[in-house]
């Protein structure tokens, strides 16, 4: 008992950093060279297209690869390329991503008001070449809640599929969490699915059968080469208007590239055409209120000329809530990400990741490692390069078996808790000020305190009895819990007593984030910016709850189903328009 008291210790002390590296962790994939891929630097001063799209992420890479069937289209990226990045493409090299906080870094860190640490993309492909690279669909009651087209969505959906997912095989410890949700009344087994289907499935995945991620910048392989230029490091500064008549129409933007030189890039003057906002739910409503679209009194304080008032931009805000139980093993557990779900009557989702990732030379944990200058018992001012150096020392000489086990984590459906967004500047490459106010609704803390209690009840299951120690009572793996530097909170003496207190105090983001430009209150059920022409939001920022258990398949799908959305667009695409530029 003394020797698991020991290792429990090292555990509360450690482990916790290893989550977000198992839940991120990014298998090869092998170069692209698209032919219309170019750094932002050879792009000429001025130019002109059918098409804007301003970010090259999860929405914008299948949105603009379907408009340039039959436009032309500049698609602008704030990022880099993911083929040929190792801290993309190799698994054991994705912490050191998030350790990363150079310029050039695929991800860029930001900490919420709320004190909880996160991340957004800054890549080609976006949030698809940082995340666990689990694939679901949205379920059919948000499909007909969104005013979406079954039949419709389906066949986007398989045009995501058809290139980035698959099936995954699961090791021991997935199958055996797949097992202790089945016998934890977490039922029917739906088995394989990329549905979203009460009960237990194993999920698609957007790795390969030889490990290989597959990403939105994957879809790109579908666009009409004459019809598409995609501009890499490319960050895009403000939306220019012409506000001379009725309403305000969008008409170019003014970006610049890695050298500092300004470019614009405005639309052919045809009806119809438009500049699509697709930069995410951090960065669609912040270049909004950048280009003088938002709030009027926060513009004024920024000395930002007014296009548009519009008090509902930055707001409704959320990011889904997520909780972690770490499960020390006695055996082995094989290195997995997110396979397994388990979608409960209880308005949570149950899933888990297992097995630790380092060598004999390092140990970086991504997120909560030294590294990251996240270790929460070294105060801020206090995490210069030696103490960091120090405590990742300290990690190297830690026994392997202080790092065997997984995580069983639940994140709650919704959530109904919103937050808001602001400017902290004028810099578009700086990260806005955003609070998501976790657990400020009652309903968001009763479904994460249920969840607890079927992840309690998986943990007790036969299926699990081989992970796990007959002597780690459920209280003992809350208090391990508790300890890791999760986030930037302090913690209670009740946190083990309390499963309130414990979701509270524990809470972490599992990147789900989205709002800001919701539909009703920023754009119309078309994706139209209200009060503007010529100017559209297709991406997370418009939903008003995050689909399924998680929103990549459906962001990638909405990007292809955009032209369904839109009548003027289908009716151009297949009665007026023939490629090539006017």
């Amino acid at each position: 008992m003394a020797a698991n008291q020991l290792l429990a210790r090292e555990l509360v002390t450690f482990v916790g950093a290893t989550f977000f590296a198992l839940l991120c962790s990014s298998p090869q994939v092998r170069g692209v060279d698209y032919a219309f891929m170019k750094d932002a630097t050879q792009a000429a001063n001025v130019s002109y297209y059918d098409y804007i799209v301003v970010g090259g992420g999860t929405a914008g890479c299948p949105l603009a690869a379907t408009l340039s069937e039959h436009f032309r289209v500049l698609l602008l990226e704030r990022g880099g390329s993911p083929y040929g990045d190792e801290r993309v493409e190799d698994m054991t090299r994705f912490t050191d991503t998030l350790a990363d906080t150079s310029p050039g870094s695929p991800v860029q860190r930001f900490v919420s008001e709320d004190g909880v640490i996160n991340s957004r993309p800054r890549v080609l492909g976006g949030g698809s070449c940082i995340n666990a690279g689990f694939y679901t669909r949205a379920s059919d009651d948000y499909v007909r809640g969104a005013g979406w087209d079954l039949e419709a969505t389906g066949a986007a959906y398989r045009w995501v599929e058809d290139v980035v997912a698959f099936h995954p095989e699961l090791g021991p410890w997935q199958a055996a969490l797949q097992a202790g949700l089945l016998e934890s009344g977490i039922t029917p087994d739906n088995g394989f699915t990329f549905d979203h289907l009460d009960g237990t499935k194993v999920g698609g995945s957007i790795f390969d059968a030889d490990g290989r991620r597959h990403t939105a910048a994957d879809l790109l392989r579908y666009a009409r080469a004459d019809g598409l230029d995609v501009l890499l490091w490319a960050r895009v500064a403000k939306i220019l208007f012409n506000v001379r008549g009725r309403r305000p129409v969008a008409r170019g933007v003014v970006f610049h590239d890695s050298k500092g030189r300004m470019h614009k890039a405005y639309l052919n003057a045809r009806r119809g055409n438009e500049i699509i906002l697709s930069a995410g739910a951090m960065g669609s409503p912040q270049l909004l209120m950048l280009s003088g679209v938002g709030p009027a009194d926060h513009l004024r304080l920024f000395g930002i000329t007014l296009v548009h008032d519009q008090p509902e931009v930055g707001q409704g805000m959320s990011d889904n809530p997520m909780n972690a139980i770490y499960v020390p093993s006695p055996s082995p557990v094989e290195t997995s990400l997110i396979q397994v779900v388990g979608i409960t009557q209880v308005g949570s989702y149950i899933e888990g990741s297992s097995g630790a990732r380092h060598s004999a030379s390092a140990r970086n944990f991504g997120m909560f490692s030294p590294q990251t200058g996240q270790l929460a018992t070294v105060p801020p001012k206090q995490r210069t390069p030696e103490a960091i150096a120090r405590a990742a020392e300290t990690m190297k000489q830690l026994d392997d078996s202080a790092f065997r086990g997984g995580f069983i984590l639940e994140k709650i459906l919704g959530p109904l808790s919103t937050g808001h967004l602001e400017l902290r500047n004028r810099n578009p490459d700086d990260n806005p000020s955003v609070t998501f106010n976790y657990f400020s609704h009652p309903e968001d803390l009763r479904r994460c305190v249920a969840g607890l209690s079927v992840i309690e009840r998986v943990i007790q299951s036969k299926a699990f009895e081989n992970f796990t120690y007959t002597d780690f009572s459920m209280e003992t793996l809350l208090n391990m819990s508790t300890g890791f530097p999760v986030n930037l909170l302090p913690r209670h003496d009740n946190d083990t007593t309390s499963l309130e207190q414990f979701c509270r105090d524990t809470v972490m983001t599992i990147w789900h984030y989205h709002g800001g430009c919701q539909v009703g209150r920023v754009v119309d059920t078309e994706y139209r910016v209200l009060g503007l022409d010529a100017l559209r939001v297709i991406d997370g920022s418009t939903f008003n709850a995050s689909p399924g258990t998680n929103p990549q398949a459906t962001v990638m799908m909405l990007g292809r189903y955009s032209l369904v959305l839109t009548p003027v667009m289908f009716y151009r695409v297949h009665f007026e328009h023939s490629p090539g530029r006017p």
